[in-house]
C-alpha cells in the first residue's frame, strides 16, 4: 500500500487485515496505517534497503518487482522467488503523486513539476496489471468497498472478471498520467539553458487519455454509440446533473455551446441554443430580464431549446422558464425556490456547471486523424477596434456592437448577427454565402430590425452583404476587415450613413 490520496484507505486496510492479509507500506501511508492501529511492514524490511534519495527510491527493487511479477502458474518463477527469499505480493494498492494539481499552477517551477512525477507508483501499477491473473491492482478508492465484499464472500479470492477490470483501469490511469505530464511539459521550452513557459503550445504528440465518465444512450442519432469523457473539474463535461432525464449527446453539445456563450458576459446573461446556434441571447440588469429578452427574439425556435445562465437561477427566472418546454439548463447554481419550480418538470435536465476557463487547445477529429488549435479567446475592446467610416458609432451603437461581436463568435459560419445593446435580435447561421446569412438572419427576425446593428464573423467580400444589412435597418456594423474590397465596402457604408468598425479579428466557427 502506497497512496497519495488516502481516502477510505484505513477502512480498506482494516478489512484486508481482518481477512489475514499482511500489509507492506511506505512513508506517510505506513505512518497513517500504524496510527490507525494496524501492523505494517515497511518496504525497507522487504528490500533490505532504506528509502533513498529523498524518497525517490523506495519500491524499485527486485524483491518488490519480483513479488509482483512472478507468475504463480510458472514453476520456474516460483522457484526463483523461493531461491532468493522473495515474498509473493498478491495485491498492489497504489495511486500516484498528484501531478495534475501541481501542473494546474501556471507559476509552478520546473523543479516542482519534476519532483511530482511519480516513478515507483506507475512501475508497481504496471507490473501488477501485467500480472493481472495473480495480482489485484487497486488504483481507485471507489473500488475498496466492493473488493472487500467480494473477498469476504469468496474466501479471500477475486474473480478473473474483477482482476481484469482492475488491470484495465490501472493501465488507463498510467496512460492518463503520462499524457498529463507530456501535455504540461510541452508548454515549457529551454533556450540557451533557460526555461520559459510557451503560451498555447501545441504538443508534438497529441496524447489523448481521458477517462470515460458515462455511457450515453446514443450519439447524434439512435444508431450511433456514444460516451462522455471528462478531464479536469470544470466545464460542462464535469457538470453535476441535479435533475431530469439522462443527458444525451446532443444535450451536452448544446449545453456546452450555451455555456461558452454566457461566459462571454460580465453582467447577468441568458442564452437559448438550438443545434449549437443561439436563437436567443441577452445581457441585462437582472437574470429574469436577460431571459425574457433572449426568449422574445425567437419564441418559436426557443421551444425545446437548451438554456444557460451565468448567474444562479432565481425564483423569478425559474417561473418564466417554467412556461416553456426546455430540454436542459446549465447554470452555476439554482436557488432552492428555483429548484422547487423547475423540478416539477420531471424530464427537465438541470446541470450545475462551474469554470469558464478555456481548455489549452481545441481538438476535432477528421478521417484518419485529429486537428488541434488554440482556443478562440482573444478579447476585443473599443480600444483595439478601428472605426473606418466618416461617422462614428453612437454610444448606444457601440454597446450593441460590442454585444453583437461577442455573440457572432458563437454562431456557425458564415454568420451574421443582428443585435441591440444587450439583446440578440436574429442570427443568420451556417450559410454558404455571407449574403445569404445576412438575408436569412433578417428574414428570421421577429423583433423590429430598424435601428439595430449587425456583426459579421468574417469580412464582407463585396459591398452587397453590408448593403443588405443596412437595407434591413442596421445603422452600424462590426466586422474583422481584411478583404481586398474593404475600400468599396467602406465607401458603401459612408454612402448609406452606416458606422462601421473593424476588429482585425476573425471568428470563424466551423
Amino acid at each position: 500500500m502506497s497512496v497519495t490520496d488516502k481516502t477510505g484507505l484505513l477502512d480498506f486496510a482494516r478489512g484486508l487485515a481482518a481477512q489475514g492479509a499482511e500489509l507492506i507500506s511506505t512513508g506517510g501511508t505506513a505512518r497513517m496505517l500504524r496510527e490507525g492501529g494496524l501492523s505494517v511492514k515497511d518496504v525497507s524490511e522487504v528490500t533490505g534497503f532504506p528509502e533513498m534519495l529523498d524518497g525517490r527510491v523506495k519500491t524499485i527493487h527486485p524483491r518488490v518487482a519480483g513479488g509482483i511479477l512472478a507468475r504463480r502458474d510458472h514453476p520456474e518463477h516460483m522457484a526463483a522467488l523461493a531461491e532468493h527469499g522473495i515474498p509473493a505480493i498478491d495485491m498492489v494498492v497504489v495511486n500516484l503523486y498528484d501531478f495534475a494539481r501541481v501542473a494546474a499552477k501556471k507559476d509552478a517551477p520546473l523543479e516542482e513539476l519534476i519532483e511530482n512525477i511519480d516513478i515507483g507508483g506507475p512501475t508497481m501499477i504496471r507490473a501488477a496489471a501485467k500480472n493481472w491473473q495473480d495480482v489485484a491492482v487497486v488504483t481507485d478508492a471507489a473500488d475498496y468497498p466492493a473488493l472487500l465484499a467480494e473477498l469476504a464472500s469468496s474466501a479471500g479470492a477475486l474473480s478473473r472478471d474483477t482482476l481484469w477490470r482492475l488491470a484495465k483501469k490501472a493501465f488507463a490511469l498510467t496512460a492518463r498520467y503520462d499524457a498529463a505530464i507530456t501535455a504540461r511539459l510541452a508548454s515549457i521550452e529551454c533556450a540557451d539553458g533557460v526555461f520559459s513557459e510557451v503560451e498555447a503550445a501545441l504538443p508534438s504528440v497529441l496524447a489523448l487519455a481521458v477517462p470515460r465518465k458515462q455511457e450515453l444512450r446514443y450519439g447524434e442519432n439512435p444508431h450511433q454509440a456514444a460516451a462522455l469523457y471528462a478531464s479536469g473539474s470544470t466545464g460542462v463535461a464535469n457538470g453535476a446533473q441535479l435533475h431530469g432525464k439522462e443527458l444525451s449527446y446532443n444535450n451536452l453539445v448544446d449545453l456546452d455551446a450555451a455555456w461558452q456563450l454566457v461566459c462571454e458576459f460580465d453582467g447577468p446573461a441568458a442564452a437559448i441554443i438550438k443545434h449549437t446556434n443561439p436563437c436567443g441571447c441577452a445581457e441585462q440588469n437582472s437574470l429574469v430580464e436577460a431571459y425574457l429578452k433572449a426568449y422574445e427574439a425567437d419564441t418559436i425556435s426557443a421551444f425545446g431549446g437548451v438554456l444557460a445562465f451565468n448567474r444562479e437561477v432565481d425564483e423569478a427566472t425559474a417561473a418564466e422558464v417554467s412556461k416553456l418546454f426546455v430540454e436542459a439548463i446549465a447554470a452555476p447554481s439554482f436557488s432552492p425556490s428555483a429548484s422547487a419550480l423547475l423540478t416539477q418538470k420531471k424530464n427537465l435536465r438541470l446541470v450545475q456547471v462551474s469554470g469558464a476557463a478555456a481548455d489549452p487547445f481545441v481538438v476535432k477529429s477528421i478521417s484518419g486523424g485529429f486537428l488541434a488549435q488554440s482556443p478562440d479567446i482573444r478579447k476585443t475592446t473599443r480600444e483595439t477596434c478601428s472605426v473606418k467610416t466618416s461617422r462614428q458609432p453612437t454610444e448606444e451603437e457601440w454597446r450593441a456592437l460590442e454585444f453583437g461581436w461577442k455573440v457572432v463568435k458563437h454562431v456557425k459560419s458564415n454568420a451574421i448577427v443582428y443585435a441591440r445593446a444587450g439583446q440578440l435580435i436574429s442570427a443568420g447561421a451556417g450559410q454558404m454565402s455571407r449574403l445569404d446569412s445576412a438575408r436569412f438572419g433578417a428574414a428570421k427576425a421577429i423583433l423590429p430590425l430598424k435601428g439595430c446593428v449587425a456583426a459579421s464573423d468574417a469580412f464582407f467580400p463585396f459591398p452587397d452583404g453590408l448593403e443588405t444589412c443596412a437595407a434591413q435597418g442596421a445603422t452600424a456594423v462590426i466586422q474583422p476587415g481584411g478583404s481586398v474590397k474593404d475600400e468599396e465596402v467602406i465607401a458603401a457604408a459612408n454612402r448609406l450613413g452606416v458606422a462601421m468598425v473593424f476588429t482585425g479579428v476573425r471568428h470563424f466557427r466551423h
